[in-house]
């Protein structure tokens, strides 16, 4: 089993109709980065439970609905009377997303830290604001190093939104004391830059170099347009091409990634951190084809709708 923690929320986007330079109507589209994760893996084939508190508003239910539609587990989920998180989302051009966010005493970031998670969990998969709004983020921390002193498999997307960072060094700082309890960190380049506090034009592969040697057995890198890389356990760089798509919108583009990598390991018997390792470059090429042609369907639909495994062929 594998347990994906975080928050689930809604994001209002633009109806795309709208005329350029005017406000139109928002669609309300269910997301949030650990749970796009969670959907996706789960429509993937993979055995995942969703661990998080949800609102007892409509759109919790709503979000619960789709959990269970998305064949994931909610026996975790935590309810609570507070109102949802809200993130109004902005499409570039290219389809690029960018966020507001709506995160007053809202019910995600009101988790409590469930104990010890049940014994036949392999893989522990967190990240974005769960792991930065208090007292949520405390208590998802204390699971990361809890279920990593006990060999699961903690998977790791910082998904960095920094308007919502109020400290960024203290939030740098506590990311790289994270990472010796990380055993896949998975990481845009945009946001390794910003984790590094670098320049834009900065080559993030000693950076992800670095963050290896302090835990991770594995590292992969999301590149938008130009694909996916992973740096293997051997030190390797195995890198595979971007699907080329008509793109909609990339919202849960790298989230889908998250949840098909963790899907292909779970299909392909590799849900450890061991397996992680032992990995070869055939094997991370054969996973980041599959994550990146998940992806590129998510990127073609509006809002975060990743796709089934019949609409995908699972690699060996």
């Amino acid at each position: 089993m594998i347990v994906v923690g975080g928050e689930a929320l809604v994001d209002l986007v633009p109806d795309p109709s709208t005329m350029d330079g005017e406000l139109g109507p928002l669609l309300p589209r269910l997301g949030g980065g650990p749970y796009n994760v969670a959907v996706a893996a789960g429509r993937l084939g993979a055995p995942v439970a969703y661990l998080s508190r949800v609102s007892t508003d409509l759109f919790g239910d709503a979000l619960l609905d789709r959990l269970r539609t998305s064949r994931v587990d909610v026996s975790m989920v935590q309810r609570g009377p507070e109102p949802t998180t809200l993130a109004v989302v902005g499409i570039g051009a290219d389809g690029s997303a960018r966020y507001s966010f709506h995160v007053a005493d809202t019910a995600d970031r009101l988790v409590a830290d469930p104990g010890p998670l049940p014994e036949g969990v392999s893989a522990v998969s967190l990240g974005t604001l769960s792991l930065v709004l208090e007292p949520g983020a405390s208590a998802y921390e204390a699971v990361l190093r809890r279920e990593s002193a006990r060999g699961v498999l903690t998977v790791l997307d910082p998904n960095v939104r920094a308007g919502l960072i109020p400290d960024a060094a203290a939030y740098r700082a506590r990311f790289a004391s994270w990472l010796p309890d990380v055993g896949l960190l998975k990481v845009s380049a945009e946001d390794a830059r910003w984790l590094a506090d670098a320049d834009a034009d900065t080559d993030v592969l000693p950076v992800l170099r670095r963050w290896q040697r302090s835990g991770p057995v594995a590292v992969v890198l999301t590149r938008g347009r130009d694909g996916l890389a992973a740096l293997t356990g051997a030190g390797e760089l195995v890198e595979v091409p971007g699907v080329p798509v008509d793109v909609v919108d990339t919202i849960g583009a790298g989230d889908t990634v998250q949840g098909a990598l963790l899907a292909w390991l779970h299909g392909n018997g590799a849900l450890s951190r061991d397996a992680v390792r032992g990995m070869d470059a055939p094997r991370w090429r054969a996973a980041l084809s599959f994550a990146a042609a998940a992806a590129a369907v998510t990127c073609c639909r509006a809002g975060a709708e990743p796709p089934y495994a019949a609409e995908l062929v699972m690699e060996a």
